[in-house]
């Protein structure tokens, strides 16, 4: 079978994308890691699965896999690529367009600068909806991790996310410390692991250990999280610059109840098809 993709990435975090609309696409987890390999197959962080609406209230259903072959909830710089490349290819006029993803319906809407601003839905907190093991929702916790204990804030924006508070993100052990706590077991479903520096209200520095994937140059769902960590420790304003290793996403968090907007680049590599 020949397989048609477009290579794409946000702020460096690349991407896969599969239209699966337009061709007859089923993919096992054995395809997808070999798809992934960056040595013998296309490479990218996640394959994005662009598939026919499963309910009426929305124009797509948003997929998305890891290179490994497991699927994930949710993915914000791969949702900013999907808008950009369902309108550049002209599977719909709308926007904002509605996707449904595996963790509830999320709203992309492309800018006249060419960014997208997608409307993540609202973080979850409470730690079973996380999930996330502790007797009752602090703002921070404390963590065990090599005989240490660490102050960290766990944030749900459909996957898991740990936020561990730095003076410099540059000296972080973000390898050894990141995959430590991404298989914590007090995350039951692991977590993505963001290093969270705060240089002033309105500008953070960011570094992502992402779940099953290891660091990326960016994370969209993973600044998010951070952003609604830092503002309920009274940390950033209601709209701040998050700078990641591949480049800034502009959040904004009006507070508890409300949805986080996200607001950044969808860039396309290449068109190609492969055997599979």
């Amino acid at each position: 079978m020949l397989l048609r993709f477009t290579k794409m990435h946000g702020l460096g975090n690349d991407f896969m994308v599969v239209d699966a609309i337009s061709q007859h696409v089923h993919l096992r987890p054995e395809q997808i890691r070999r798809l992934g390999d960056r040595n013998f197959g296309v490479g990218f962080d996640q394959l994005l699965l662009i598939e026919p609406p499963g309910r009426p209230d929305v124009d797509f259903r948003y997929r998305i896999f890891n290179a490994d072959g497991s699927e994930v909830e949710q993915c914000g710089n791969g949702a900013r690529c999907f808008a950009k490349y369902v309108h550049d290819h002209r599977l719909t006029d709308r926007n904002p367009v509605r996707v449904e993803t595996m963790k509830g319906i999320i709203l992309l809407h492309l800018n006249p600068d060419g960014t997208v601003t997608v409307n993540m839905g609202t973080p979850r907190l409470e730690p079973a909806e996380i999930p996330f093991i502790a007797d009752q929702r602090q703002i921070t916790y404390p963590i065990e991790v090599d005989g240490k204990t660490l102050e960290i804030s766990a944030v749900s924006m459909g996957n898991p996310h740990c936020v561990v508070y730095s003076r410099d993100i540059n000296r972080e052990p973000v390898h050894k410390l990141g995959r430590k706590l991404e298989s914590h077991p007090r995350f039951p479903e692991k977590a993505n692991v963001g290093f969270l520096q705060v240089v002033n209200p309105r500008f953070a520095k960011l570094r992502v250990y992402e779940r099953n994937v290891g660091e990326t140059l960016a994370c969209g769902t993973g600044a998010c999280a951070a952003m609604v960590a830092a503002r309920l420790r009274g940390l950033l304003d209601e709209e701040a610059e998050i700078k990641l290793p591949g480049g800034s996403l502009r959040i904004r968090w009006a507070g508890e109840g409300e949805p986080v907007m996200m607001t950044g680049p969808a860039t396309t590599v290449y068109e190609g098809q492969i055997r599979i």
